[in-house]
């Protein structure tokens, strides 16, 4: 890191320095405000708030894309909570170990990159979703409850609205991940879960997930508009559009697409028929069936 150290103590100053260097970090003094005022930038700056005589608040300011830790040598309005309203991101008490202020620095660093990465990762979400779905989904929906759509990005946007609009925090799983039970089971019972791909189980492996999900606050979706549970609260979302594409241009896969084929016609057409229009035998469609865990309407 490029660190600028603000303080009127040379030998302190020069102490902190050189132990900072030898640790990889790049370190430059100034002895004043005026002389910390530069024409160049810096990951952090160690400002003491013990300079006599002379307003700090500047560097705050000129710095304010940096990490600031107050160095004091007493907390009070003044040395600490002042300027931490102005912008100063910590602070550390004299003396201290420099292990103790690294650890700060990085922790801060670290902090400061994922808030960053949060935001980009957040708006980028909202700009994929910002398709609004009115649905029924609130802070007075009982969980676990089964959402059935017609495409995941659908299920994503409701899902994700309703979080922002109640500032929920979350845990998210899809159900294809080979230890996923393992992880609904780590969660915190209180905690929201947004689990998906629950269309894409074998009928045995969705016995497994159901009672694990009782009594917890658990958000369900399933593309399969035909899926019912039995003690789940189901609500049922359609599409306008109501075809085989996932909405937005997002198509189905194959697989998808035979499935929501199977589930949609097969109630209209005969297995003889049906089989020739997906390009498969009847013996395939009843592997298909099986495999997907789905009963024949009558």
């Amino acid at each position: 890191m490029k660190i600028l150290i603000v303080e009127n103590e040379i030998y302190l100053a020069q102490s902190i320095s050189s132990k900072l260097t030898q640790m990889g970090h790049s370190c430059e003094m100034a002895v004043s405000v005026k002389d910390g005022i530069k024409d160049e930038s810096f990951d952090a700056v160690l400002l003491s708030t013990n300079i006599s005589g002379q307003n700090f608040y500047p560097i705050i300011e000129h710095y304010k894309n940096s990490i600031i830790i107050l160095m004091v040598s007493y907390v009070s309005n003044d040395t600490v909570t002042a300027p931490l309203k102005a912008g100063a991101n910590d602070y550390i008490l004299k003396p201290f170990m420099i292990e103790e202020l690294v650890r700060k620095l990085e922790h801060l660093q670290d902090y400061i990159q994922y808030k960053k990465e949060n935001v980009t990762y957040k708006n980028y979400i909202n700009h994929l979703l910002k398709k609004s779905i009115d649905t029924k989904l609130d802070e007075n929906s009982e969980f676990p409850i089964l959402l059935k759509v017609s495409s995941q990005k659908m299920a994503d946007s409701i899902v994700f609205e309703y979080i922002n609009k109640n500032k929920l925090s979350f845990s998210f799983i899809s159900l294809e991940d080979k230890d996923a039970l393992m992880q609904i089971q780590k969660i915190n019972s209180d905690e929201l879960i947004y689990l998906t791909d629950f269309q894409n189980l074998k009928r045995s492996e969705k016995s497994k997930v159901l009672p694990i999900i009782q009594r917890r606050r658990v958000i369900l979706s399933t593309t399969d508009m035909h899926e019912d549970l039995e003690g789940l609260e189901s609500l049922e979302i359609k599409n306008e559009e109501n075809g085989f594409e996932a909405g937005d241009g997002e198509l189905l896969s194959i697989e998808n697409y035979v499935k929501y084929v199977i589930l949609k016609y097969q109630s209209k057409f005969p297995d003889t028929e049906l089989s020739k229009k997906l390009g498969i035998s009847r013996k395939s469609l009843w592997e298909k069936r099986k495999k997907y865990g789905i009963s024949k309407k009558r």
